[in-house]
C-alpha cells in the first residue's frame, strides 16, 4: 500500500500526533477556565514545568540511542520521505517525534489527573525493592544477550538495556506511589500505547521507515513488529511514571527524607 500513496515523516506527524495534541491543549485551557485543577496530592511541581522537563529529558536521553540504531541499520527511513535535514544519523523529523510523543502522553495524563479521585497511600518498601529487582534481572539478561551477539534479538535487547535503568530508578523511588495511582497510570498508558502502535504500523506499511527484519525476533502484532510495540510501551511508561512521580507531593517528601537521612549518616 505504501507504493501508491507514500507518506512523508512530517505528514505522519501532522496526521497522527499534532491533532490530538491540539485537542488536549484546548481541553487543558477549557479546564483551566472552568477551575478544574489537579488534585492536591499531585501539585508537587507546576504541571507545565514537569511536562517541559520531560520533553527535554526525552530528547537528551533518546538521541544517542536512536542515532546508534540508525547508524547500525537496525531501522532506517526513506530519504525521499524526509526533509533531508539530519542531526547525526537521525532526521529532524525523528527529534520532532520525541517532542510530540512526550507532549501527547503528558497532556493526556494531565487531562486524566484533573479528573482523578484520590486514594490512600500504603507505604511499601517491599514493593519498591521487589519490582526494581525483577526489572534488574530482565535488564541483565537483555544486556548479556546483546553483548553475546544475539543478532535476531539486537533491537529488543537494545530497547530493554536502554529503557529499563531509568524505569528501575522510578520504581525504586516510588513503585508504591505508582500503585496508589494505578488507575491513572494505566488509563494514561494504555490508550496512547495502542494508538501510537497502530499509527506506527501504518507508517511502516507506507514505507516511511523500515525495521530491519534481520535484527528482530520476527514476531508481529498484526503488521507491527513486536519491538515497536515494546518501544512504545517502554517510552510511554517512562513518561507516565516520571510525570506521576514528579507531580506527587509524597515522592518529593520522600526524597527530602532520604536526603536528610543520607546527610546525617555521612556526618557521623
Amino acid at each position: 500500500m505504501g507504493d501508491d500513496k507514500p507518506m512523508t515523516y512530517f505528514g505522519f506527524l501532522l496526521r497522527f500526533l499534532v491533532p490530538p495534541i491540539l485537542i488536549l491543549a484546548l481541553l487543558a485551557w477549557r479546564d483551566h477556565a472552568h477551575g478544574r485543577r489537579l488534585p492536591q496530592s499531585l501539585t508537587g511541581f507546576p504541571a507545565w514545568i514537569v511536562l517541559g522537563a520531560h520533553v527535554v529529558v526525552a530528547v537528551a536521553y533518546t538521541t544517542p540511542w536512536d542515532n546508534y540504531l540508525v547508524a547500525n541499520r537496525i531501522w532506517w527511513y526513506d530519504p525521499d520521505l524526509v526533509t533531508g535535514l539530519t542531526l547525526g544519523w537521525v532526521p529532524i523529523e525523528e527529534y520532532t517525534f520525541f517532542v510530540l510523543q512526550t507532549l501527547l502522553t503528558g497532556l493526556w495524563l494531565l487531562f486524566l489527573a484533573r479528573r482523578l479521585k484520590e486514594e490512600p497511600l500504603q507505604n511499601s518498601p517491599r514493593l519498591r525493592i521487589l519490582s526494581t529487582v525483577v526489572l534488574g534481572l530482565i535488564w541483565a539478561a537483555a544486556t548479556t544477550a546483546f553483548i553475546l551477539g544475539w543478532r535476531r534479538g539486537a533491537y529488543l535487547a537494545l530497547e530493554l538495556a536502554w529503557a529499563l535503568p531509568p524505569i528501575m530508578l522510578q520504581l525504586a523511588v516510588g513503585a508504591d506511589l505508582l500503585w496508589q495511582y494505578r488507575r491513572l497510570v494505566l488509563a494514561a498508558l494504555l490508550p496512547v500505547l495502542f494508538y501510537l502502535s497502530a499509527a506506527d504500523a501504518l507508517a511502516i506499511g507506507f514505507g516511511t521507515w523500515t525495521i530491519n527484519p534481520e535484527m528482530t525476533v520476527n514476531l508481529k502484532l498484526g503488521h507491527l513488529p513486536l519491538e515497536e510495540f515494546v518501544f512504545f510501551l517502554l517510552t510511554n511508561t517512562l513518561i507516565v511514571f516520571g510525570m506521576t512521580l514528579s507531580l506527587a507531593n509524597e515522592s518529593q517528601a520522600r526524597m527530602r527524607r532520604w536526603t536528610i537521612a543520607i546527610r546525617r549518616r555521612a556526618a557521623r
